[in-house]
């Protein structure tokens, strides 16, 4: 009897630790989702259709939409512009998209109901990522993985450095913006302080191949590697570990204790979610139906995910 107890009382346990959870929303965000951000309450997307949309997910509806002009492709056909990368500071939108020529980007920022350019195609640069430091300076990742930080007001570059030979995949920044981690196709992830762009700590050895998507909370790192590893490092010793996944891993995002890390690592496109420092299994989230692009965490509990589709998710762990 106390041997049936037990066993019983094990798998109660087991099935607590490990839930699977179904999207408590799916929204329909009318174009691929490119890039998203959650900020007090509201989603922002940038979409493929040439648009940056802010969804209110308590009232469960969209509240405003910022349109770019379209562009022309190399053919010459008139489509709308990719809207890349966003982010939203104090009432200052960016929007990063494409031009349509030879691979450069243009940069935008909306404020007040009116939207000027920070920088065309003319400049030749191709970016691909932006986020605002604070309301004058943007933080940018270049294709060449080079660490741009770009001044406002002055339009003007304040640096240019380049990280490692290695094409750029993603950064993410601390909750104070004075880091930065640069993830690239080496798996090699650069840690930088965001006012000089100087290298303060280089992490290698688990991901040896592209790290797709990087994130840093709390002190920890964590890198979804093209190898199939979910890469999870002490940002101030340089130790990592690693989960191992069954497919290319494509996201990953961090809780804002970071005890919490989530990771897409499957074929079809499941998002599991560990414990960081255990490395043992809380949830499954299942219903995402195409390739991840980003989870993130808004805090311990409610993450929102979007994939190549016009589907963006929001899950809530019991």
């Amino acid at each position: 009897m106390i041997k049936i107890l037990a066993i019983w009382f094990f798998a109660v346990i087991l099935s607590y630790a490990t839930q699977t959870i179904l999207p408590l929303q799916q929204i329909d965000v009318g174009g691929v989702a490119k890039d998203i951000i959650v900020k007090d309450s509201k989603l922002y997307v940038g979409i493929d259709m040439g648009k940056l949309r802010v969804y209110d997910y308590i009232q469960e509806k969209f509240i405003k939409d910022i349109e770019i002009p379209t562009v022309k492709d190399f053919t010459g056909e008139v489509m709308p512009a990719r809207v890349a990368s966003i982010d939203y500071l104090d009432g200052r939108y960016l929007l990063l998209s494409d031009s349509g020529i030879m691979g450069y980007t243009n940069l935008r920022m909306h404020e007040n109901n009116t939207t000027v350019d920070l920088f065309d195609h003319t400049e030749k640069v191709s970016i691909v990522k932006v986020r605002f430091i604070d309301t004058n300076r943007v933080l940018m990742g270049t294709l060449g993985n080079e660490a741009v930080l770009f001044d406002i007001e002055k339009r003007k570059e304040i640096y240019r450095e380049q990280l490692t030979p290695s094409k750029f995949s993603d950064f993410a920044l601390t909750k104070d913006k004075k880091l930065a981690v640069f993830g690239c196709e080496s798996g090699v992830m650069s840690i930088i302080d965001t006012s000089t762009g100087k290298v303060v700590k280089e992490l290698k050895g688990i991901n040896l191949d592209n790290t797709y998507k990087v994130d840093m909370k709390s002190g920890i790192v964590a890198g979804a590697g093209q190898d199939r590893k979910g890469s999870i490092y002490d940002a101030e010793t340089g130790k990592g570990d690693f989960i191992e996944g069954s497919f290319l891993i494509y996201a990953a995002g961090l809780s804002p204790s970071a005890k919490r890390v989530a990771f897409a690592m499957d074929e079809k496109n499941n998002i599991y979610v560990y414990n960081t420092s255990t490395k043992s299994q809380i949830a499954l989230l299942k219903g995402q139906k195409s390739t991840l692009n980003a989870i993130v965490f808004v805090d311990e509990n409610t993450i929102f995910s979007a994939s190549d589709d016009r589907t963006v998710m929001m899950w809530k762990l019991n």
